[in-house]
């Protein structure tokens, strides 16, 4: 299991130095092809900006693919400033783009670390964070006379009820993280004498937020 943080979703945050317009955009990216995906978005988005600058680190830990380019800023300038932040803010599988609109005044080599930094920790400090964790999504049919407790139960094992649908009985769509499936389907036969057990539909990552 993957345990460093992730974005927990994509945010962007904006800021002007000097009449130039600073937009940093920072999101999940599991693969260097969704990274490269992103990217391909911004710079779509905003075509027609002075520059877009990518910077981004896939995996976490010991195990990352990391990649930056100042996209035409003076080399030095742009995207190793923004990979450092990423790299100081103990993310992975995050993708970052910077984008300026040039407000017609030099910053200088300087001025421009200084505003690709603030610019990637603007965004950095303000996402929240989540962590991928395995989860088992999983059927049910409940009774009615059931069902109550049955949604006390998937609770107690930090479930989540993705739908119900109601016929005879009530077919219960449910996730749960890896370590408690097993938990909940003791207790689900506990609780119906042994004839119901919740049928695995399919396994999968998901990204929930570290509080």
């Amino acid at each position: 299991m993957k345990n460093h943080r992730v974005p927990l979703n994509e945010i962007r945050r904006e800021r002007m130095v000097v009449n130039s317009r600073f937009i940093a955009t920072l999101a999940p990216a599991f693969s260097i092809e969704e990274a490269r995906a992103f990217m391909k978005r911004i710079r779509a988005e905003f075509s027609d900006a002075s520059h877009n600058v990518p910077a981004y680190i896939i995996g976490g830990g010991n195990s990352v693919t990391e990649y930056f380019s100042d996209d035409g800023e003076p080399s030095g300038t742009a995207g190793k400033p923004a990979l450092t932040v990423l790299r100081g803010s103990g993310l992975g599988d995050a993708v970052l783009v910077i984008t300026r609109y040039f407000g017609g005044t030099l910053l200088g080599t300087g001025g421009l670390v200084k505003a690709y930094t603030e610019a990637a920790q603007a965004v950095v400090n303000a996402v929240e964070r989540g962590r991928r964790i395995q989860v088992q999504v999983v059927m049910a049919a409940i009774p009615y006379n059931l069902l109550e407790r049955a949604r006390l139960l998937v609770s107690k094992h930090r479930g989540g009820v993705l739908g119900e649908d109601y016929a005879a009985d009530v077919t219960m769509t449910l996730q749960f993280p890896v370590e408690t499936i097993r938990a909940f389907q003791d207790d689900l036969r506990g609780l119906s004498a042994g004839r119901i057990q919740a049928e695995l539909i399919e396994m999968r990552e998901e990204i929930v937020k570290v509080v």
